[in-house]
């Protein structure tokens, strides 16, 4: 299912033009408008899911193996010397657009370093307060 009010909806059913490097029925890989690095591409699902809270299993289990896919190709074809794979689930954790998405981030020698974070510490306390509060809802 679709929704008609989303621009990632409209550009993986063909209705918005899109450099679009892959499709099959299911996905559609757009090259991003405003790409972190040369080559950066979106997946995008064509039926519509808010972030990965709302993904079915059958469409979840179809999508590392196509970023796999992609991002080898990318990365062979471009001369990257890796890449990063960056899904954002609400706006508080970056998503911009909520329609389910992976960046695909192709990453060259030198470049900058444009997903990373200053690692923290685990307390006792934080460790346990989230095993109590997660682990066992799991």
């Amino acid at each position: 299912m679709r929704d008609p009010n989303c621009i990632f909806c409209r550009i993986a059913a063909g209705e918005i033009p899109s450099a679009t490097v892959y499709e099959d029925m299911d996905f559609r890989a757009i090259l991003d408008l405003g790409p972190a690095s040369c080559g950066h591409t979106l997946i995008l699902p064509k039926d519509h899911f808010r972030d990965l809270t709302e993904l079915p299993d059958e469409t979840a289990a179809k999508v590392l193996p196509l970023a796999r896919r992609i991002g080898t190709t990318l990365k062979d074809a471009l001369g990257a010397a890796g890449f990063n794979v960056v899904q954002n689930n609400g706006e508080a954790a970056g998503q911009t657009v909520p329609h389910f998405h992976v960046h695909l981030i192709p990453r060259y020698e030198g470049d900058e370093n444009i997903v990373s974070w200053t690692p923290g510490e685990l307390s006792e306390a934080d460790r346990d307060m989230i095993l109590e509060k997660v682990a066992k809802a799991l």
